[in-house]
């Protein structure tokens, strides 16, 4: 049997998903939380195989919760599920130890085969995303200045970001004009949209 761990915010979709897979004759459900600040605790009770984890939740984001868990319990593969197949968070979640990356839309039979196919060993990446992702480049945005950006998305002023990131505000109006100018974007807002479309930020 192999042993599976779920990590959804949704309730409805945690639920569905450990009904599906849970009806394989191999697959048995050992464990569901809805938070990635939970992931690591479950898995370290439960001992999974194979860990299928939401990028989108609160705590603790899933490819955050990847990388602990790699680090916690290595012999634990993970598959990342997502709503937007962006190809940014492809490369993310490959970097922080991922075996497998799907989109929600993904037929309960194929993510059953790819829990399989992950648990002995192979990776599973959604194909049109892998093929985006080879067309795109990685995130043209330094550490730091994704960090100026993922805090100016709650809308705060200049004074605000550079508070919470312990920097001079002028060193935020440099982070973020530099981030207009590599995104492209017409202000912050909508770089902050074109970050999160590419996969540089997790929405």
């Amino acid at each position: 049997m192999i042993r599976l761990l779920i990590a959804d915010d949704q309730a409805l979709v945690r639920g569905a998903l450990s009904a599906l897979l849970g009806l394989e004759p191999d697959i048995e459900v050992v464990a569901d939380v809805g938070r990635g600040d939970e992931v690591v605790d479950a898995a370290i009770r439960a001992s999974p195989d194979v860990a299928l984890l939401d990028i989108e939740m609160p705590g603790l984001d899933g490819i955050a919760a990847a990388s602990l868990l790699r680090e916690r319990m290595p012999d634990c593969r993970v598959i990342m599920v997502t709503t937007f197949g962006r190809p940014g968070y492809l490369r993310r979640a490959m970097q922080a130890g991922a075996s497998g990356f799907v989109v929600k839309d993904t037929p309960a039979a194929q993510l059953a085969d790819a829990v399989r196919r992950v648990s002995q060993g192979l990776r599973v990446v959604d194909p049109s995303l892998a093929a985006e992702s080879l067309t795109q480049g990685d995130s043209p945005l330094t550490e730091r200045e994704t960090d100026v950006l993922s805090v100016s998305r709650a809308g705060g002023s200049i004074t605000d970001i550079a508070a919470i990131l312990h920097l001079s505000e002028g060193t935020v109006r440099n982070h973020l004009s530099s981030i207009i100018g590599k995104t492209g974007g017409r202000n912050r807002a909508d770089a902050a949209r074109i970050a999160e479309d590419n996969g540089w930020l997790i929405g």
